[in-house]
């Protein structure tokens, strides 16, 4: 089944490690957010939700300022198509090939390289995503310098600006007292319940923000939006396709999709249950990116948190200020973990491929778990905005996640499901991914280097 120069018995050892290990007495173990123990059509697109919905939602209202409003909301409608076309793509040859993870198709379609290049680019997406999570932390609790603006952090609004509510060390602190006991747990399901309320805290925040824009528009003190964006010249073009990776990353779900379709005691229920999460998800983000630029305006910051420092002109401001910060900055932290579970997971499985389970090595376990921690700290007090990871992982592994790869095992057709229409689809595809994406590389590297030439 397209499965290069690898053996039949080579080929199922090597496909079944990354991304969903085996146990004998148990079966296939999905990478999942939760384990999935009901098969209910409500409790799929919960967890599928909840997958999809993340840290990108943060930067989806710098998203809807740099686009427009109209634009903004058309890309992330067209997104959400793509996304359901492509994770369509996996799930037609998976049923064919009764395939049970996204690991085992790619190993099954281009052999052990294709399963390496998607184990590689989940510990790249990842890694970035709690990167992100951390950079909020920190921009929430010690507060960010934005072009020259200063937008104070929660504990400095309390206690005043000290060394010990300085950036790295509330970061030092929240890794080992917070971040380090929650990834000892070695079983998902010993997460369940924080995953839970991790859930209700994201909702809090859209539903705040929501209400103080309806609030400020019936007032008539919301900021007056622009519909399409602003272009003075070509290079203002460019920067339009910077918003590209942000919004990619915010629907990456297809490493989970397996698992939902798993538990399914009727797999037909897998489409309508992609679709209805990604509509719950697209209006959820919509909702997001048009309140919060309607507070905001053209002030919206690459991390619309950030933005509530500020006053909101509504009474209480303050209080909302802090609630919608706090709140989130603890659904980050009930989130982390469990990201970081399949991120030790690939991780392990590409310095260690022949090795048992890492939960089952107790030096491996916690070398591999202090190793990764600090390189998520180190990398977020010098990574300057969650706008700059966005465009690392999002541009790269995010993208050949959610649609490169899903392209390339269509027109592969191991399973014999294409027809042309998914093939013309597919091509486009990868076009518009390529394109769009190396773009939004090149004008973030040279913003970069041109904010560095400044300093």
């Amino acid at each position: 089944m397209g499965t290069g120069d690898a053996s039949p018995n080579e080929t199922r050892d090597e496909t079944m490690m990354p991304l969903l290990p085996f146990n004998e007495e148990q079966g296939v173990i999905g990478y999942s957010i939760h384990e999935f123990n009901g098969a209910s059509f409500s409790g799929a697109v919960f967890n599928l939700s909840t997958t999809i919905v993340g840290a990108g939602i943060m930067a989806l209202p710098a998203s809807i300022k740099m686009l427009g409003i109209v634009p903004g909301i058309l890309m992330i409608v067209l997104v959400a198509f793509l996304t359901e076309a492509s994770i369509d793509m996996l799930l037609r040859c998976s049923h064919e090939g009764e395939v049970t993870s996204y690991g085992r198709l790619m190993g099954n379609t281009f052999g052990k390289w294709g399963r390496i290049a998607l184990q590689a680019s989940v510990v790249i997406n990842n890694l970035g995503v709690m990167i992100v999570y951390m950079i909020i932390i920190g921009d929430v609790l010690s507060g960010t310098t934005t072009t020259g603006v200063h937008h104070r952090g929660v504990f400095e609004g309390w206690f005043g600006s000290h060394w010990w509510n300085s950036r790295p060390i509330v970061l030092l602190a929240t890794t080992l007292f917070v971040f380090a006991p929650l990834v000892s747990f070695r079983k998902l399901d010993s997460l369940k319940y924080t995953s839970a309320i991790s859930v209700a805290l994201a909702v809090v925040f859209v539903v705040i923000t929501a209400g103080i824009a309806i609030v400020r528009l019936i007032q008539g003190t919301a900021e007056v939006p622009k519909l399409f964006p602003k272009i003075d010249e070509i290079s203002s073009i460019w920067e339009l396709f910077t918003a590209v990776p942000v919004l990619v990353t915010a629907y990456i779900c297809h490493y989970n999709v397996h698992s939902i379709d798993n538990e399914l005691e009727d797999r037909t229920q897998t489409k309508p249950i992609v679709q209805t999460s990604l509509a719950l998800c697209s209006t959820v983000y919509v909702a997001t990116g048009l309140f919060a630029y309607l507070l905001f305006g053209e002030g919206t910051l690459s991390d619309v948190l950030a933005n509530f420092d500020s006053d909101l002109r509504i009474p209480f401001s303050d209080v909302f200020n802090d609630v919608v910060r706090v709140s989130y900055v603890v659904h980050v932290m009930l989130v982390f973990p469990i990201v970081f579970f399949a991120l030790r997971l690939n991780f392990d499985g590409l310095l260690f491929p022949t090795s048992g389970h890492i939960s089952l090595d107790d030096r491996r376990f916690t070398v591999i778990s202090a190793s990764l921690l600090a390189v998520i700290y180190l990398a977020a007090n010098f990574i300057p905005s969650i706008w700059d990871a966005f465009q690392v992982t999002g541009a790269t592994a995010a993208v050949l996640i959610g649609f490169i790869f899903p392209a390339m095992i269509i027109l592969r057709d191991s399973y014999g499901v294409a027809i042309k229409r998914d093939k013309i689809l597919a091509v486009t595809m990868i076009v518009l991914s390529v394109f769009s994406n190396s773009v939004a590389l090149y004008t973030d590297a040279v913003n970069i280097i041109y904010r560095k030439a400044e300093v």
